[in-house]
C-alpha cells in the first residue's frame, strides 16, 4: 500500500517539551496525527493542583485526540488505541511500551532517542554524555522491539558538545535536530526508503554499548575527591536541572545544602586543603578537588534564590 502524509495515520506518544517540538513539526507539516498519548496529569503542591504534560497542553490547543492511560496494558486503552487504526506510531520521551502496543501498527513503532545508539541506552542519555565529558552526541530513530533502546536503527545524526555546554544547551540542540529527523524518518517510511541497521551489527563493528540510567539525588551529589575536570563535567551534565549539589558549613558550623549550577577550572593553588574545602579568594568561591580546585560561579542555597558566587559570598561567611 502506498502512503502520503495525508493518508498515513500516526499516533504520537510523548510527555515533555523535548517531544513537543517533534509533534509541532508533524502538525504544522500537515501529517495525519489521529491520536496523542501522554502521561496522566500529576498532582503538585499543597493545593494538589493537577499538572498537565507539555504534550497534553499542545494537543489540547490544537484539537488533537488525546489518550492518558494509567496502565498501557489496560484492555480499554488497548482497544481505544486499536480503534484509531494507526499505520505508524512515534514515541519520544515516554514510558516503555508493552508489545501489544508497539507491535500494533502495520508499519511499526519508531522512537527518537537522544544519543548515538548503541551508546547511552536508557533514561538520561543527554545527562550522561555531558557528565562523561563526551565531545559529541546526537539523535537516533529506531524501531522498537522487546529490549529497551536496542531496536534496529533507521537514522542517526551527530552534533558537537561544546566545552561550555551544559545539559540544558545540549537538550535544546538535540530537541531541534531530533524534530528534523522525525520528519525525515516519516518521509523515508512513506517513500519506502528505510533500510534499518541492527544495533548488533554496529556493536560487532566496534561501537560501544553503554547505559544511561535514570538520575537520582545521590547521582547529583558532588564528590570533591574526583579530579576537577570530572567535577565540572558533573555540574555541566546536571545544569540547570536537576542540578548538582553539595553540603557546606558557614562560619558558625551550621550545615547548609546548596545546588551548584556552574563551575570553572582554575589554576588557583589549593595548597594543603582537603577535597571539598571551600574558601573565599578575593571574592571568588574556590573548592579543593582531587587534583587542584574549581571556581564555583553559580549556586543556590536551599530555600534561597540562585545567585552568582560573588553575591553569595557577600552574605555568607564560610567556615575557615
Amino acid at each position: 500500500m502506498k502512503y502520503s502524509k495525508d493518508t498515513l495515520k500516526i499516533v504520537f506518544f510523548g510527555t515533555p517539551d523535548f517531544a513537543v517540538e517533534s509533534l509541532r513539526r508533524l502538525v504544522e507539516g500537515g501529517y495525519n496525527i489521529v491520536g496523542v498519548v501522554t502521561m496522566p496529569d500529576k498532582e503538585a503542591g499543597r493545593g494538589h493542583k493537577l499538572l498537565q504534560s507539555p504534550v497534553k497542553q499542545y494537543a489540547l490547543e490544537h484539537g488533537l485526540r488525546l489518550l492518558q492511560p494509567e496502565r498501557l496494558k489496560n484492555p480499554q486503552f488497548v482497544e481505544e488505541l486499536r480503534s484509531l487504526k494507526a499505520d505508524l506510531q512515534i514515541v519520544i520521551a515516554f514510558r516503555m511500551l508493552p508489545e501489544v502496543v508497539w507491535n500494533m501498527p502495520p508499519l511499526g513503532t519508531f522512537n527518537l532517542h537522544a544519543s548515538l545508539l548503541p551508546k547511552y541506552r536508557g533514561a538520561a542519555p543527554i545527562n550522561w554524555a555531558v557528565i562523561n565529558g563526551e565531545k559529541e552526541t546526537g539523535v537516533t530513530t529506531f524501531f522498537l522491539k522487546h529490549e529497551i533502546d536496542t531496536g534496529d536503527i533507521i537514522q542517526q545524526q551527530k552534533i558537537a558538545i561544546g566545552d561550555d555546554d551544559n545539559v540544558g544547551v545540549v537538550h535544546d540542540k538535540l530537541m531541534m535536530l531530533g524534530a528534523d529527523m522525525v520528519i525525515e524518518t516519516v518521509d523515508a517510511i512513506i517513500a519506502g526508503d528505510v533500510k534499518p541497521i541492527p544495533q548488533e551489527q554496529l556493536c560487532n563493528a566496534g561501537a560501544e554499548a553503554t547505559a544511561a540510567p535514570k538520575i537520582f539525588k545521590d547521582t547529583c551529589k558532588i564528590d570533591w575527591t574526583r579530579p576537577a575536570r570530572d567535577v565540572r563535567n558533573l555540574v555541566r551534565g546536571l545544569s540547570p536541572y536537576p542540578a548538582a549539589w553539595t553540603d557546606m558549613e558557614d562560619a558558625q558550623g551550621v550545615p547548609h545544602t546548596a545546588k551548584v549550577f556552574e563551575v570553572s577550572l582554575t589554576d588557583a593553588d589549593a595548597g594543603e586543603r582537603k577535597s571539598g574545602q571551600m574558601w573565599n579568594e578575593g571574592g571568588r568561591l574556590l573548592v579543593a578537588c582531587g587534583d587542584g580546585c574549581v571556581e564555583v560561579k553559580q549556586l543556590q542555597l536551599a530555600g534561597k534564590k540562585r545567585m552568582s558566587a560573588a553575591d553569595f559570598l557577600r552574605g555568607f561567611h564560610l567556615k575557615s
